[in-house]
């Protein structure tokens, strides 16, 4: 059986300063392209059958990138809709809303986690119809691939919020005993 390998984008000038980044379609920088790079002799233990990506430039760029060639392009892997707060970090949100928490309270005009749990639903179900005949990459963003590993093991898509994922990172989801497993989680690429 197959395995679905997770990759976050390499890094932005909004990812690296904590900026929320859904539909701003930002460039990785230097150092982001320099992780895309990194990724690519990692994957090579992998039998890609499907390569989904996220429309956004900087999955796209970094599923080149890391030469990987995008099979479907698909707006479900996009990152959390963070409406009123994109661009914004969480400390400016803070300023205004003190207890604010993106797993627990969503985002005012964009999309809570029970809306991102949906889409990424639908994105594993497409990929597990094909684990038989081989690997599938899924390459996205970061709050949206947390919430695809806490669907994956049967958890809420708030509990995403435990799954720290980094730039430019692999994480593997697979089987064990017939059971859905989490198999390797935020990997640097060495």
């Amino acid at each position: 059986m197959g395995e679905i390998v997770l990759l976050r984008h390499g890094a932005t000038e909004w990812s690296a300063a904590g900026k929320h980044t859904s539909y701003t379609d930002v460039d990785l920088t230097a150092d982001g392209e320099r992780e895309a790079r990194a990724l690519a002799p990692a994957l090579t233990r992998w039998n890609f059958i499907a390569v989904y990506s996220s429309p956004r430039k900087r999955a796209l760029y970094t599923a080149d990138l890391a030469g990987l060639e995008v099979t479907e392009v698909d707006e479900d892997l996009g990152e959390w809709d963070y409406g009123e707060y994109e661009g914004r970090t969480t400390a400016e949100i803070r300023r205004t809303r003190p207890d604010w928490y993106l797993w627990r309270d969503g985002c005012p005009g964009g999309e809570s986690a029970e809306q991102v749990g949906k889409r990424l639903d639908r994105v594993l179900a497409a990929a597990r119809t094909l684990l038989d005949a081989g690997d599938v990459a899924l390459v996205g963003h970061g709050h949206a691939l947390r919430v695809a590993g806490a669907r994956w093991i049967a958890l809420p898509p708030s509990a995403g919020g435990v799954l720290r994922l980094d730039t430019g990172t692999i994480s593997v989801l697979g089987h064990e005993h017939g059971h859905q497993v989490i198999r390797r989680w935020n990997a640097p690429a060495a």
